[in-house]
C-alpha cells in the first residue's frame, strides 16, 4: 500500500492563480485597472493582505503594474516599460531607444517540424512568418523573422503590419487579444551567411549576435518564435539580473 501525501500551496499562490485566471479569460484588459486589493479581499473571502501578496508577486513578475494613488493595472505593450522589457539592444552611447521597423515580407506556410514543435503545433499546421529589419540610428542592425501561430492570427498581413506605428507585440495584444507575458531567450556568436549579410549590409562572415526567442502568453502557451541576427558595431545586448 502505497501512501499520498498530499501537497498545498499558500493561500496567496491560490489567490494568484485566480487573478491569472481572471487576466487569462479578458475579465480585465490590458491598461485597465484591476479591483483594489479591498475589492478582492472580499471577492476571494481572504484577508487584504493575502491580496496585496498576490498581486506584489504578479507586479514583479511584470503582469500587473502598480501606479501610486491610482490602483493597479494590467500590464499592456503600450506601455514603455513593458516593450523595453522585451527589447534588449541598446546603444553604446545615449539612452535606449525605440528602433524603426521595416516589413520584409508576411506569408502564411506550413509549420516546418522546428517551429512547429517549438509553437506546440503539428508539423504542417498553418503559420505565418514575417520578416523584419530592425534600424537604430537609421542603421541596419537587426535583421528577423518572426513566426505565429496561423489560427490566433488570422487576418494577419503586410498591409497591417505596415500601417502599425508602434511596437508589434502592442499590435498583438490590441488586435488579436494575445498578450506576451514572458519569454525565453537563446544567444550564440555566430558569422553573416548570405543572407543576413545582405540585409544588413555586412560582408559574409561578419561576426553577429544571433537569439532566438520563444515568446509566451498566459498559461504558459508558446505563441510566437523569433530568430533574430544582431549587428552590434554600436550596440550591446542588456540584461538586469535581479
Amino acid at each position: 500500500m502505497t501512501e499520498t501525501i498530499a501537497t498545498f500551496s499558500p493561500l496567496y499562490q491560490q489567490i494568484k492563480a485566480l487573478i491569472l485566471e481572471s487576466l487569462q479569460t479578458g475579465e480585465w484588459r490590458p491598461g485597465e485597472a484591476i479591483p483594489s486589493e479591498n475589492d478582492l479581499a472580499v471577492r476571494y473571502k481572504v484577508s487584504q493582505g493575502t491580496v496585496r501578496k498576490a498581486i506584489d508577486e504578479l507586479a514583479s513578475e511584470h503582469l500587473l503594474v502598480r501606479r501610486q494613488g491610482k490602483g493597479t493595472f494590467v500590464a499592456t505593450h503600450h506601455s514603455d516599460r513593458v516593450h523595453f522589457r522585451f527589447l534588449r539592444l541598446v546603444p553604446d552611447n545615449g539612452e535606449p531607444h525605440y528602433p524603426q521597423s521595416k516589413i520584409l515580407d508576411c506569408k502564411r506556410l506550413r509549420a516546418p517540424a522546428e517551429i512547429g514543435r517549438l509553437l506546440d503545433l503539428k508539423t504542417n499546421d498553418p503559420v505565418i512568418q514575417i520578416e523584419r529589419m530592425m534600424f537604430f540610428s537609421k542603421e541596419a542592425t537587426v535583421y528577423e523573422e518572426i513566426w505565429l501561430p496561423g489560427t490566433l492570427f488570422k487576418g494577419l498581413t503586410t498591409e497591417r503590419l505596415v500601417e502599425w506605428r508602434g511596437p508589434m507585440y502592442a499590435l498583438f495584444e490590441t488586435e488579436f487579444s494575445t498578450h506576451m507575458v514572458r519569454a525565453t531567450e537563446r544567444l550564440r556568436a555566430v558569422g553573416a551567411d548570405e543572407l543576413s549579410a545582405k540585409h544588413l549590409g555586412v560582408g559574409i562572415n561578419t561576426p553577429l549576435l544571433a537569439v532566438e526567442r520563444v515568446s509566451y502568453t498566459y498559461g504558459e502557451r508558446p505563441v510566437e518564435v523569433r530568430k533574430a541576427v544582431y549587428l552590434t558595431n554600436h550596440h550591446h545586448y542588456l540584461n538586469e539580473l535581479n
